[in-house]
């Protein structure tokens, strides 16, 4: 992608894009020496031709399983008043690792980019490639669990880098070779989409040497790929003539690559940045509606990979207040938040920040700095249209899991795939006097790595909007809450629901005192608003007299109907394969047949202690899944392996068991790069 500034790259890895900084560095390996790691898979284009999935060892643990989430947005129920519903989207294009040694199903460490505003964003592109690993990536099964989950679409990227960062133009022509009437590499594109399980690709390509026929190939190689399913986004860079030429906007030179409403190519196209301060918007605008395609298929690209939210956007060429949004918005690099931190605490600090605004509010966007987060242009969405809906406020990172409030792992870990749906709007509170402060808790949890929590001074009904909602109301609908106070005695909280017929009009539902310093669970009973449809969902505090120190976490929330489902436990646990790091430390490689009847949300992973106890390995929404570190507990000559089965109401099954044998030798290693040169681009 263009920039105006040079950056320099880093390492061994040409990142893609033609200027830009090198993607983040790899995540710590807990085990340096391990092979049997599996990674998210990249590859050039004649090696995707030789990819299969029954031969591919690390094929099973990068499929996503969470089906793509039908979700709304109420404009009525917008936090900004100068937000838009239903106009235009985000596509956002981020690199969450690099491109080679991406572990496929998260890590042991707490620091990751751990995005915590799907609301805002409609597709995320799983930014990457690199001409001396590979140019087509596909995205890792945890940000599509998560991205699905959210309702957000997902698009793996295929990157053809300018000749200066190593492109070659035979690469371009290997893309769109043809065999018959087919296109041999875009059919494998299709076939890892629907294996893995996201929706399509953004192409970016950059090399110069092309001519007018291989722009033509390229089109029709899109076409064929739109056929059989595939989503494709276009990157405003190569014209129809066969240079790279980038247009800043929808025009004579690149239109054919997005195609008319009676013959679309693409189904969008990422204008490049350089449209600020020009009319160049509007007259997209007009040309793609002369074309019969809406002007939200095209997103005008900012690119915030190296100043964040002191990225200078012309916000009124793109959102102008009071009227429709121009285009969609395209944003480069929003992990700039992540990568500039100086912690997860400051990652969340910033991202906020980016999303929110400066005042941690999306229903107060009001500040002296022009970025004022995306929450003042954009209208929420909401994922949560059907029962069951819990939420434990899990991250999907942390420095500790947590099941049923007990702490069975210790240690930063991240995995996206366990993410919950994060709160809807974070955070609007509305209070006659002092406002207690939303946050998420790091230091505790019910279910996960984090919790949320309510502190401060409580001297006046306090109401906060968690999320947006279309839930309708059965006889035997329930809502449960899972909260914990420093001391027993009063909570002063309710749980809160608003309905369609009055959406701002919230009836709290009291939560009552607890018994001691533990987690406690409250189940309410809403059958008497069956037939109703809830439209928010929220707590409320309040007190008689005033708490000057209130303070109270709230590990969950749910609503469901009956008794809490459970589902059967899988079956067939298997080692697939194990690696001795040391004498005293494996990896895993295990996988198992899935639950037969209910419905799955996760299967956590255990190894049974010699106490009786039990420490989590890691979880996963898939039937395979490694384990980076099995660590020998003293003198055992062998241990226990349990999976069992947590339902989508947090019902769990029993367990599914296996055993693994120490060797008691460590393994012997050697290293083949010693005494070898090396060369590196610059």
């Amino acid at each position: 992608m263009r920039r105006l500034l040079l950056s320099l790259l880093v390492g061994a890895t040409v990142v893609a894009g033609s200027t830009l900084n090198a993607a983040p560095t790899a995540a710590a390996n807990t085990n340096p020496q391990d092979d049997s790691q599996p990674y998210a898979s990249y590859w050039f284009p004649n090696e995707i031709l030789d990819w299969d999935p029954d031969t591919d060892p690390d094929a099973r643990f990068n499929r996503a399983t969470v089906p793509l989430q039908k979700r709304v947005s109420d404009p009525a129920l917008k936090a900004n008043p100068n937000a838009r519903a239903g106009e235009g989207e985000v596509a956002s294009l981020v690199s969450f690792a690099p491109t080679s040694d991406n572990p496929s199903q998260g890590s042991l460490d707490e620091n990751y980019y751990a995005f915590g505003h799907w609301q805002y964003i409609d597709t995320l592109v799983f930014w990457g490639g690199s001409s001396v690993e590979g140019l087509i990536l596909a995205p890792n099964p945890t940000v599509i669990d998560a991205a699905h989950r959210n309702g957000v679409k997902v698009y793996g990227t295929v990157f053809f880098p300018p000749v200066a960062y190593g492109g070659k133009i035979d690469w371009v022509h290997d893309f769109v070779a043809k065999s018959g009437s087919t296109y041999p590499v875009v059919d494998k594109l299709a076939e890892v989409a629907e294996y893995y399980g996201f929706e399509g690709w953004f192409i970016n390509q950059e090399t110069t040497g092309g001519d007018a026929a291989l722009a033509t190939e390229m089109r029709n190689a899109m076409t064929h790929g739109r056929k059989q399913g595939l989503e494709f986004m276009w990157y405003d860079a190569m014209t129809e003539s066969g240079p790279i030429s980038w247009q800043n906007a929808l025009t004579d030179a690149n239109d054919a690559f997005l195609g008319s409403g009676r013959k679309p190519v693409a189904d969008s196209m990422f204008l490049n940045f350089w449209w600020s301060n020009s009319e160049l918007l509007a007259e997209s605008r007009e040309h793609a509606q002369s074309l019969r395609r809406s002007e939200y298929d095209l997103h005008a690209g900012i690119d915030t990979e190296a100043n964040g939210y002191h990225t200078n956007v012309d916000w009124d060429s793109l959102f102008p207040a009071d009227e429709s949004h121009v285009t969609s918005l395209g944003i480069y690099r929003p992990e700039w938040t992540w990568k500039s931190s100086s912690g997860p605490a400051d990652f969340r600090e910033r991202d906020s920040r980016y999303w929110v605004g400066a005042n941690g509010d999306p229903s107060n966007t009001a500040t002296s700095s022009p970025w004022k987060g995306l929450a003042n242009y954009l209208a929420e969405s909401t994922p949560v249209t059907r029962r069951p809906f819990v939420t434990s406020f899990n991250t999907g990172n942390g420095d500790a899991y947590h099941v049923l409030g007990e702490r069975v792992h210790t240690g930063g870990w991240n995995n996206l795939s366990l993410q919950d749906v994060p709160p809807t709007y974070q955070w609007v509170v509305s209070s006659t006097g002092t406002k207690l402060t939303p946050s998420l808790d790091f230091t505790d949890a019910y279910e996960g790595g984090s919790t949320l929590r309510l502190n401060g001074t409580l001297d006046a009904t306090n109401t906060v909007r968690l999320y947006q909602t279309q839930l309708k109301v059965a006889t035997d609908t329930k809502l449960s809450a899972v909260v914990k106070t420093p001391q027993a005695g009063a909570t002063h909280l309710s749980a809160a629901v608003a309905f369609t017929d009055a959406p701002d009009t919230f009836i709290p539902l009291d939560l009552g005192s607890t018994s001691g310093t533990g987690w406690e669970r409250r189940v309410l009973d809403l059958s008497e608003y069956a037939g109703k449809t809830i439209a928010q969902i929220g707590l409320q505090a309040s007190a008689s007299e005033a708490v000057p120190s209130y303070d109270i976490k709230v590990g969950q929330l749910a609503v469901y109907d009956g008794k809490v489902d459970r589902v059967t436990p899988p079956t067939d646990l298997t080692v697939l394969g194990s690696t001795d790091v040391s004498a005293s430390q494996q990896t895993l490689r295990l996988a198992w047949t899935p639950s037969a009847k209910g419905t799955v949300h996760h299967y956590e992973v255990y190894r049974r202690n010699p106490d009786g106890s039990r420490t989590l390995l890691g979880a996963t929404p898939n039937d395979a899944y490694f384990v980076p570190q099995l660590d020998r507990v003293g003198t055992e000559t062998s241990v226990t392996i349990e999976v069992e089965a947590v339902s989508t109401e947090y019902g769990r099954s029993t367990a599914a068991t296996t055993t693994v044998t120490w060797s008691g030798t460590a393994p012997t290693r050697t290293n083949p790069a010693l005494d070898r040169s090396a060369n590196a681009p610059s």
